[in-house]
């Protein structure tokens, strides 16, 4: 489980990065600032996250299990969070409406918080 949890860090510290350097240089040319600070949002939130797994897959104070809980509700949490944002961000560059589905980021919020609840929830039952 750790190497699955370390490696989903990986990737979205990756994609994180490669996202934040397209926000930051490309996406000023085509969307207002305010869409870039927007952007922006979603990519921090991505980075945190990445952290956030790296820790829970190197700490041996979380149990598998838990770690299975915590990738999943991270990563559903990243993509309905993060991933939204960034189409919020550049709705005006799509051919649909996606702002029609933006209740879709609080959810990833909630997923978001819950993955970090499993988390205290899970250290201050064990057992010192």
């Amino acid at each position: 489980m750790d190497r699955k949890v370390i490696a989903t860090a990986a990737v979205l510290g990756l994609t994180g990065i490669v996202l934040g350097a397209f926000g930051a240089h490309g996406l000023k040319k085509v969307v207002s600032p305010e869409m870039v600070t927007v952007f922006e949002t979603g990519v921090r939130y991505q980075i945190f996250h990445a952290l956030f797994l790296l820790f829970v897959g190197t700490t041996a104070y979380v149990s598998d299990k838990a770690k299975k809980s915590i990738l999943y509700l991270t990563v559903g949490g990243v993509f309905l969070f993060s991933v939204s944002i960034y189409f919020l961000a550049i709705n005006t560059l799509l051919p649909f409406d996606f702002a029609r589905f933006g209740w879709i980021t609080p959810i990833g919020g909630l997923l978001l918080i819950a993955a970090w609840a499993v988390l205290f929830l899970h250290i201050i039952k064990q057992k010192r």
